[in-house]
């Protein structure tokens, strides 16, 4: 039940947040719409630790500002390689993962695809199946750095 309300007040914030709008009718509605989420997720039974995992949201943080640098540092690569002042050859890798749940390994694939010139293409039997503009960027992803810092998202096994 504990997950079920934290899922609500997070689902709750997050309307809120981007709704702007909080004349006490809409605000209702969103109470009764973010209600309706909660109680379906209950009902497909995926508020669980994987569907709601909101003691992540600490580690999530820090993570989230590591990555918005990463994305930075990729933005002005594909910048430099699409005006011609870096060479685009495209390239395929399969990266090997650490994370023990199937959150953690979306996580990962989903940091990657984020990452502007590289994309997960497919997750199999713990690897992702990445493509980059260049081999440099899958290069990085064999460094591990991403990997551990994923593996450390999903907190203590």
């Amino acid at each position: 039940m504990a997950r079920a309300f934290g899922l609500f007040l997070a689902l709750l914030t997050t309307w809120l947040l981007l709704s702007g709008v909080y004349k006490p009718l809409i605000i209702g509605f969103g109470v009764l719409s973010c209600a309706f989420s909660v109680w379906v997720a209950r009902w497909l039974g995926v508020v669980d630790r994987e569907g709601a995992p909101l003691g992540m949201l600490p580690r999530a943080i820090r993570y989230w500002f590591w990555l918005s640098v990463e994305i930075v540092k990729s933005n002005i690569d594909v910048f430099k390689r699409v005006w011609g002042l870096a060479p685009i050859d495209p390239a395929w890798k399969v990266v090997p993962t650490s994370q023990r749940t199937d959150l953690g390994r979306v996580l990962y694939a989903q940091s990657i695809t984020l990452t502007p010139g590289t994309v997960s293409v497919d997750i199999e039997d713990g690897r992702i199946v990445a493509h980059a503009l260049h081999a440099s960027a899958l290069d990085a992803l064999d460094e591990g750095d991403m990997d551990r810092r994923c593996t450390a998202l999903e907190g203590p096994a």
